[in-house]
């Protein structure tokens, strides 16, 4: 009984999360909405070059926006984000590199999934890259 009470106070006291960046402070179960571009066009690049780019996530809903992760598909992608909740009506970076020494040669397309509070939780953007010797 008592291991019940303790992990139900436990989780009572996870159920609010309070991230702070400033003035913005975010709440279980708040979902947002995003606005993004699902491509990334990097152009062309050399073989053996280090696509970097640059992926902007815009917060159009009401509510902060939490990004717990951002995944991408193979170990020639690397990400980077902030983990600050992002106020409403501002934007989000994600910086992911792409080792093109580890793809092969023609049209790349990396895809890396963000994980955040909207709806659907997952949002997928795709780094694509025509890599040349």
């Amino acid at each position: 009984m008592k291991k019940f009470l303790l992990g139900s106070f436990l989780m009572v006291g996870l159920v609010v999360i309070t991230a702070c960046s400033g003035e913005t402070e975010a709440t279980v179960g708040q979902y947002t909405s995003v606005e993004y571009e699902a491509i990334y066009d990097a152009g062309t690049v050399a073989k053996g070059e280090i696509v970097k780019a640059k992926i902007g996530i815009k917060n159009v809903g009401d509510y902060p926006l939490v990004i717990a992760n951002v995944k991408p598909a193979c170990s020639c992608t690397v990400p980077s984000y902030d983990t600050d909740p992002v106020a409403p009506g501002e934007t989000a970076y994600i910086n992911a590199e792409v080792d093109t020494d580890k793809t092969g040669k023609g049209i790349i397309n990396k895809p890396i999934t963000i994980t955040a509070n909207t709806r659907p939780s997952t949002t997928k953007v795709t780094i694509k890259a025509t890599v040349i010797d």
